[in-house]
Parts: C-alpha cells; structure tokens; sequence
C-alpha cells in the first residue's frame, strides 16, 4: 500500500530580496502569477493529494501570511510562527514538526510550482515512498524542463532512484518532496538549510529522487513572473 500523506508544510517565511520591489509590501508567496497566488498552486495540489493539515510558516510581513492562511477552505491551515528568527527551510521544519506527525510528510516551496503531465508529482512521491530505504524523496527534472531556471542541476540519480550531489549536469529539485520525521532526529532549533540533511541522507544512502514528467517554473525574480505567465499561456 502506497503511504498517504496527510500532513505537509509549506514554506513561507522567506524574505523575498530577489524578488524587490514587488516584495517591499507584499511576501513573495502571495504575489500573482496569472492571476493567482503562487503559493496557491502548490495548495491546490494539497489539496488534490488528499492532504488534511498543511503548516505555513511565517515571518516576513506575517499578518498578510495570517489573513490567507485565514481564508483557505481546505486543507486545513495552521501557521508556524518564525517572526523572532530567520530559520531558514531547515530550522523552519524543525520549529514546526510538533505540527507535522510522526509519519511521513510533503514539503513545498512556495516560491515556484510545477505543471503535471501523466500521474501527479506528488502521488508519484507517496507511491514511490519505500519506508524501509528511504528518509527523504525529492522530486525532480531536467533542467530543460524548466522556466526561470539558470543552473545546471542538483543532484545525479542512480537506476534505484538513490542521489548524489551533481551541479554540472544533474537534475533539478523542483521544490516539492516527502520526509520522515526520523531525518530530524537530534537536530536542535536553529537556522540551517535543509541541504545540510540532504547531504547526511546522501551518506547514509536514503536520500531518493523521482523525476516528474511535466515543467518547473521558478519565479525567483519580477522578469520570472512575466517568463511563467508566458510559458502557461502559450501550453
């Protein structure tokens, strides 16, 4: 039986600097791409995953994170405070796993958001899950597959789906993965990157990918905004 996530976190409390100035009186999150909210996409999807509780975190101008978080019908929404400190997406995680359960759970960025092409990103993720070998399963694609995306790829990934680090001509995380709670084992509170836990799973071979079929758009900057509403017109 594939696992079914029921909870997921959504990461929100970023500052938004590339983003300036469309960031100076709104957080990222909460800016448009077509009309609608970029953290809205990756809710939808959520929600189509049959997730019930999803934890937003907040510090960068958090009331409006409040007020949305306020106005979501479903899934569930609970916010996770960070307006005292920058966690960065690591630390945010661990102040908020009280929230998240003991079993597996998703991760989303809320500064990008895929499109779907055959079996949904993240129902492949909970199919994919294997509790036994696995820790963390990110999802991923080729760099041609992207939009407002200028590197080269993050990780090289074997005939099982095990990853390793490649920057030159790897693959793509695109914002979207499934962690069990036991990867935060001993990590005190604090600002770190989830990099940091990746790279620990990646030793201990538990760290797995799966490549998702359809288009990553990363809007990390205002000329992103107008290349992802040009890339969704035209497909």
């Amino acid at each position: 039986m594939p696992t079914r996530p029921s909870h997921a976190m959504i990461l929100a409390a970023g500052l938004g600097q590339r983003m300036r100035p469309l960031t100076e009186h709104t957080p990222k999150p909460l800016l448009k791409v077509a009309g609608k909210r970029i953290i809205d996409y990756g809710l939808e999807k959520l929600v189509a995953a049959g997730v019930e509780t999803a934890v937003v975190n907040k510090h960068y101008l958090p009331e409006q994170i409040e007020a949305w978080a306020r106005g979501v019908p479903r899934p569930r929404v609970v916010v996770s405070d960070e307006t005292d400190a920058v966690l960065e997406t690591g630390g945010g995680i661990v102040r908020a796993l009280p929230l998240l359960g003991d079993k597996p759970f998703y991760v989303m960025n809320s500064d990008c958001f895929w499109t779907e092409q055959g079996t949904p990103g993240l129902q492949r993720l909970a199919e994919t899950w294997n509790d036994a070998r696995m820790d963390c399963l990110l999802l991923l694609c080729h760099p041609s597959q992207t939009t407002g995306y200028d590197g080269h790829g993050d990780f090289a990934m074997d005939g099982d789906g095990r990853l390793s680090r490649n920057t030159a001509d790897g693959l793509v995380y695109i914002g979207g993965y499934l962690v069990h709670p036991r990867l935060f084992d001993g990590v005190a509170e604090g600002k770190f990157s989830m990099n940091a836990l990746w790279n620990k799973a990646i030793a201990a071979g538990r760290l797995f990918g799966v490549r998702h079929a359809g288009h990553w758009l990363h809007v990390g900057t205002p000329d992103a905004i107008g290349q992802a509403e040009a890339y969704l017109k035209g497909s």
